[in-house]
Parts: C-alpha cells; structure tokens; sequence
C-alpha cells in the first residue's frame, strides 16, 4: 500500500469513528440528562444500563470499522469464563493511547462496559468529554509533588475523589480499569524513575487500593492484563491507516484476596507495606510475561480480531 492510499485510508477511517462518536452521542446525552434529573433510584439504574448498552454499541461499529480491511494480528489469552454480568478490576500496563482502544475491543460484550479513570482537564475535549461524563467514566484531577508542597490541604483529595467515583457502580455490574502506572512507558520515563522494572514503570498503589477500598467486596475478580506490541507501540494513526500490527493480550484472573479490602491504606502503615508488596509482586510478574511475550517469536495467534 503506497504512502498516499495509506494516510487517505486513515482519513476515511477516521472520519467513520468520528461520524459513529457523533451518531451516538446525542442518545447517549439525552439519556444522561434524564438520568440526572429523575429522582428514582430503579428508573436511574435501568437508564444506566441503556447507557452502557449504547456505549458497547458504539465501541462494537468503531472496532469494525478499524477491522476494514483486516491488516493486524490478534493473540488474546485467558477470557474463558468471564461474563457481563459480573464486577472485575482491571489492572494494566499502559504503552500507547492504542491501548485503550484494544481493550474495549478485546472485552466488549464479554464483561461490563469499562469504566476507566480520566484526566479531569479532558472533560473539555469535543465530543468525547462529554459523552466519558455521561457514561459515568471517573474523571481525576492530579496534583504535582511540587503543587501538593505548597498546597498540603489538597493532599489525598485525588483518592477520595476515586471513592466517590466507585460509589456509582455498586448498582450495576462494572468493570473497573486502572492504568496504575499512572502514565504512559517509555525509556525516559523508566531511567526517569529509577524503574527496578525493564518493561513497565514502577506503580502506584493510591489508586487501586481507594477503588478496592470502595468496592472491593462487590468485585468477583482482578483482570490481570498485559499488552504487548511485538513490533512496537502503535499509534492511533498507524492503526487507522491500516498499517500491519501484531498485538498481544495476555489476561490473568486472579482472586480477590481477603486483606486487600480489609485494610486501611491511608492511616496503617502495617497494610499500606502489605499492600505495596503485592502490587510490587503483581508487577514484576508482569514485567517478566511481558519479556517473555515479547520472546516468543513462534506464537500463532488464538484468537483473531479478539472475536
């Protein structure tokens, strides 16, 4: 495919994502707004199921629209035995803004709508920001060590802002994701850090333990995922021009152990170590899947299309 029909490819495609945003936005805005103004518990709860019906609509035309024509390699593990109806807690590493994309692809119709944490400035991107507010996506707003230096009142308020979030999804099924490195990799990033980790950046545990916290006993299991681009990171216009991807997502389930909601993060010490110990376990596991994915050069595909 030459330079010229591979970018008018990707102008085409994403003109189509655009067109279905805004085909399905204004139902979804409707339905926010009813919900928002009626006072009865079981009407709002029935609207919200309408709402995350559409969403997984929208997400299913956008992922068929990025499949035409079919130009990438999918290899997903471990989504036997997962359901719609159940509460997960998803937990990833995070490459590329792709990485968002893949996962709606890989879990639509097969777990609850993903409800993922966003910068609170994107509620004034076009469109989208608004339709994230109505489909009740947490939006959090991130101080700098800097900021919280000279403002120490604001300490801790992100992590109670992740409380009240998780406070809506006790009543419908919803699957929760978190990104807890809380940025993007990259080498700079790792050598930035001081990453004891060669594949992912150290992570951060605030977030995860407020949302277990909050919900922890409604959750039927962690989704453990890893993403891996063999060939590297993609970006969001390789991926609609078409451009060859082989992408790898190993999921684990893991249980829901006892002490993880048992505790109080912000006022023991005693479970905020624990704690940080099993997350430190959790993601040297993953930094070594990931090298050995990455390894695997004979891998064929299980799954195609993540369908």
């Amino acid at each position: 495919m030459t330079i010229f029909f591979r970018h008018l490819r990707g102008v085409i495609v994403f003109s189509g994502l655009t067109l279905n945003t805004v085909f399905w936005f204004v139902p979804i805005m409707i339905l926010a707004i009813a919900k928002m103004l009626l006072p009865i518990p079981v009407l709002r709860r029935l609207i919200t199921r309408v709402l995350m019906a559409i969403g997984e609509n929208w997400i299913s035309v956008n992922s068929l629209i990025l499949r035409l024509p079919d130009s990438n390699s999918w290899q997903t593990r471990g989504l036997d035995g997962l359901g719609p109806d159940s509460w997960y807690l998803v937990v990833s590493n995070h490459q590329t803004w792709v990485d968002i994309i893949v996962l709606q692809h890989v879990f639509n119709h097969k777990i609850p709508f993903l409800k993922f944490f966003i910068k609170q400035q994107l509620i004034w991107f076009p469109v989208l920001g608004l339709a994230w507010w109505a489909l009740d996506m947490p939006f959090m707003k991130r101080y700098s060590r800097a900021y919280l230096a000279k403002h120490p009142e604001k300490q801790g308020t992100d992590l109670e802002a992740t409380r009240i979030a998780c406070a809506k999804f006790r009543d419908v099924p919803t699957t929760v994701i978190n990104f807890i490195e809380g940025t993007r990799f990259s080498e700079h990033k790792r050598e930035a850090r001081n990453s004891e980790f060669r594949h992912v950046l150290p992570p951060r545990a605030g977030g995860i333990a407020w949302t277990l916290a909050s919900m922890g006993e409604l959750f039927n299991a962690i989704l453990d995922v890893t993403i891996v681009y063999p060939g590297g990171p993609a970006s969001f216009w390789s991926l609609c021009c078409g451009e060859p991807l082989n992408i790898v997502v190993d999921v684990r389930r893991r249980p829901i152990e006892q002490f993880l909601v048992s505790g109080d993060y912000q006022n023991d010490r005693k479970y905020r170590r624990e704690f940080h110990q099993w997350l430190t376990r959790l993601w040297h596991e993953k930094d070594e899947r990931i090298a050995a994915l990455l390894a695997d050069k004979t891998a064929s595909p299980q799954v195609r299309n993540g369908a």
